[in-house]
């Protein structure tokens, strides 16, 4: 099913902010903006799931870079490491990875909530993951599969639109009002399946809900035939600072049955993990 496939590749792929800066002139003013910079993480977000090995014109094509300007970051990142030239096509190395450890290392999140959802899958049968807000993205920074349910592989890193997601729903119930309102009028609204809800108006008015219900549902509206029931959980202040989902397929468990029998292990894992994280004291 290649709808995934899209999305996967429109939440990662910088081609909006790369166009913006090379082909309109759109350059941000400000001094302290380096621009080389911003280019040249864009050259490293052309790749992706999808997108493994690309060739010249294919990331120039991604990221709205001139062919001239996509060679030098390429070969500069050919020389530091991060990617790999075959000669033909290029691909990223693992010293990537650097890149990201430095947050991860630093988040207590997936330590602690490691063996909370590892029992939680054990006692369901259906995976879990733990995820945060990024922008208009929820990215994942816990997971334990069990079956592999979606056609895109999903690991720690992994991003999709917020508001197709059932964690991207607890999240986005977190904010503001104000943050909220932001959120309706920047971000695009892309129709995934027959399902997918689309409109600002509508999409509000379910975080709203979600917000008053304290969990969300998503019924096949990111992948057809693919269910996700999600729950808040709970920092310093009571606020929102990450979510946990159970994924299961549409063919194997109800609407009915995300709420009586996954919600109430949702929950209490929820309630486990906030409490683990209060042990550590504040982060």
């Amino acid at each position: 099913m290649r709808p995934m496939a899209t999305s996967a590749r429109r939440a990662n792929t910088p081609g909006a902010a790369g166009r913006g800066s090379e082909a309109d002139g759109a350059a941000p003013r400000n001094s302290d903006f380096v621009q080389s910079l911003d280019r040249g993480l864009a050259v490293i977000r052309a790749f992706g799931p999808d997108r493994d090995k690309l060739s010249l014109s294919e990331v120039a094509r991604a990221t709205g870079l001139t062919r001239a300007a996509t060679r030098r970051f390429l070969l500069t990142l050919v020389k530091l490491g991060y990617v790999r030239n075959d000669g033909r096509e290029f691909s990223l190395r693992p010293r990537v990875l650097e890149l990201g450890y430095a947050y991860l290392s630093g988040l207590a999140m997936p330590e602690i909530a490691a063996p909370h959802l590892e029992e939680l899958v054990a006692r369901v049968r259906e995976s879990s993951s733990i995820s945060v807000l990024d922008g208009h993205h929820i990215v994942y920074v816990a997971r334990v599969p069990t079956k592999r349910i979606m056609t895109v592989a999903i690991s720690v890193g992994t991003r999709f639109p917020a508001y197709a997601t059932s964690m991207g729903r607890v999240l986005l119930a977190g904010l503001s009002e104000e943050d909220l309102a932001r959120y309706l009028a920047e971000a695009e609204f892309e129709q995934f399946t027959a399902r997918t809800v689309t409109d600002p108006d509508r999409i509000g008015e379910i975080v709203r809900e979600v917000a008053r219900l304290g969990y969300a549902i998503v019924d096949q509206e990111l992948e057809e035939g693919l269910r996700a029931i999600a729950a808040p959980i709970r920092g310093a202040g009571d606020a929102v600072t990450a979510a946990i989902n159970v994924s299961a397929h549409a063919s194997r468990v109800s609407m009915s049955a995300m709420r009586t029998d996954l919600l109430p292990a949702l929950l209490e894992t929820a309630r486990r993990i906030e409490a683990d994280l209060r042990s550590q004291g504040p982060s």
